[in-house]
């Protein structure tokens, strides 16, 4: 009896974890959709440039006949080499247009808010992992290609602008498998994390 009460809190407190998680992630992609909102102002991109289905970051397919874990782990390797290519791209775009930034205030504090907000959903999504693995979460090997060796300054800023629809997109997979993970009534949960978290 006590074992089976311990198994159902158990069960509990990963749903719960989940649910924070996909709060988390929920977060992430409204704060991406803004970010290449800014983006687009700061560079004066048109709000109909079409990115390529081409995605940059490299995981397995997506399959329904993946184990948790693995579902999981996938979703952790995306994010990992979203956050590597976002920290690619802060340095190249400082690098490569300099001055420019200086003065965009709100596009670099949003900017910020992003990395930060990745690297707290990724440390949520390892918990996740470590929960329904009950061991320590898979560390990831990052590839993070940066434009070939282009110093073409659109080229750059286009590689930069995929990098944030990129990771708006995988914000997009980890909330709909967070939430899966979560249960029923996890998308309630969720917004009422979301609005203690702002």
């Amino acid at each position: 009896m006590a074992g089976r009460r311990r198994r159902a809190t158990e069960g509990e407190t990963t749903s719960r974890a989940a649910a924070r998680a996909a709060a988390i992630a929920d977060l992430l992609r409204s704060e991406c959709g803004l970010l290449l909102e800014l983006y687009r102002k700061k560079e004066s991109l048109g709000t109909d440039l079409v990115l390529p289905d081409l995605l940059l970051v490299s995981v397995p397919p997506a399959s329904s006949q993946l184990e948790v874990q693995d579902q999981l782990g996938r979703i952790i390797s995306a994010l990992d080499q979203c956050h590597c290519l976002l920290e690619r791209a802060i340095a190249r775009e400082e690098q490569a247009v300099g001055v420019t930034v200086v003065g965009k205030a709100e596009y670099q504090k949003q900017r910020k808010t992003v990395k930060d907000r990745l690297a707290l959903l990724l440390g949520s999504t390892r918990g996740v992992l470590k929960r329904f693995s009950g061991t320590a979460a898979l560390t990831t090997t990052t590839n993070c290609q940066e434009p070939d060796g282009s110093t073409v300054l659109f080229e750059v800023k286009m590689w930069i602008y995929r990098i944030y629809g990129e990771l708006e997109y995988w914000s997009k997979a980890a909330i709909t498998l967070l939430q899966a993970l979560a249960g029923p009534g996890s998308v309630r949960m969720s917004t009422r994390r979301r609005r203690n978290m702002q």
